[in-house]
C-alpha cells in the first residue's frame, strides 16, 4: 500500500524538493502552499496530489487537512523570515507575519493532520526550523524568536507523542540557496546574492536529502533534531568566503 505524504511550502525550493524526492521514493505526496498552477504543475511531474493552503489563514488549512483522509508523513516546511530590522526598528506587522507563518501555520497543519497520523499506526511529523533557532544574531529578531518557537513546539509534541506511534523531527538548515532571501529582501535579488556570495551553499536537494533519510528510518527509530550547515558556515553568522 502507497503511504501519503503531505509537504506544506512545496511550490518551490526545500519544498518542492522534498516532494520530488519523497515521490522517487515511493510516496504518494500531496503537495500544498498558496500558488496552485506551480502546485499543480509539480503535481502531474511526481504523481501526487495538488492543494492550496495558506497557513497563516486557519479556514484554508482546516479546508486543506479536510481534505486529506489518510496521512503517515507530514513535513511542516511553510514559513520564512522579512526583513532584517534591529529590535529598536521592529516591525509589528512583519513580526507578525513571520509568527503566523512559521509557528501558527506549523502548528495549525500539525493539529490538523495528527488525527490522521495517529491512525496510520506510524506517522511522522518533520517541522523545518534553522540555525537561527540556535544562534540569535542582530537584525534576525523576529525570525529568531519564530524559529526558537518552532523547536519548542516541535519538542512539546516529541514529548507529547510519548507511546504513541507518531515520531517527530526537526531540521535546523543554514545557508540554503533558494527563493528564501529573495522573499526576505522584499523581492531585491541583487541583495539575496550577497548572502551567497563568495561562498558555496547548501541546495534545496541537500536538506530534501535529508528529511527523507529520516523519513526512511524504521518505525522504532526518532531522529529528533539535525542541523546542517555547508562547509564554508560554522555558526550563524560566520562565513568563509572566497572574494
Amino acid at each position: 500500500m502507497t503511504r501519503t505524504a503531505v509537504v506544506t511550502g512545496a511550490s518551490s525550493g526545500i519544498g518542492e524538493a522534498t516532494a520530488r524526492l519523497l515521490a522517487q521514493q515511493g510516496w504518494h505526496v500531496v503537495v500544498g502552499a498558496r500558488r496552485l498552477d506551480r502546485l499543480e504543475k509539480l503535481a502531474e511531474e511526481i504523481g501526487g496530489t495538488a492543494l492550496r493552503v495558506d497557513v497563516t489563514d486557519p479556514a484554508s488549512v482546516a479546508d486543506f487537512c479536510a481534505a486529506i483522509p489518510e496521512a503517515s508523513l507530514l513535513v511542516a516546511n511553510a514559513g520564512g523570515a522579512l526583513g532584517t530590522t534591529s529590535m529598536a526598528d521592529a516591525d509589528d506587522a512583519e513580526w507578525l507575519r513571520m509568527f503566523e507563518m512559521n509557528v501558527m501555520g506549523t502548528v495549525r497543519v500539525v493539529r490538523g493532520l495528527l488525527p490522521a497520523l495517529l491512525a496510520s499506526g506510524d506517522g511522522q511529523v518533520v517541522t523545518l526550523g534553522s540555525i537561527a533557532a540556535l544562534e540569535p544574531y542582530p537584525g534576525g529578531g523576529g525570525y529568531n524568536a519564530a524559529k526558537h518557537a518552532v523547536k519548542a513546539l516541535t519538542r512539546v509534541l516529541r514529548l507529547e507523542m510519548k507511546g504513541k506511534p507518531v515520531r517527530v523531527s526537526e531540521v535546523d538548515p543554514g545557508l540554503v540557496e533558494t527563493e528564501f532571501s529573495v522573499v526576505r529582501f522584499a523581492g531585491d535579488q541583487e541583495r539575496a546574492d550577497k548572502v551567497y556570495e563568495g561562498m558555496t551553499p547548501l541546495t534545496a536537494v541537500d536538506i530534501a536529502e535529508t528529511i527523507a533519510w529520516i523519513a526512511s528510518r524504521p518505525a522504532h527509530v526518532n531522529i529528533d533534531s539535525v542541523l546542517i550547515m555547508p562547509r564554508d558556515q560554522v555558526s550563524a553568522q560566520v562565513v568563509h568566503r572566497e572574494l
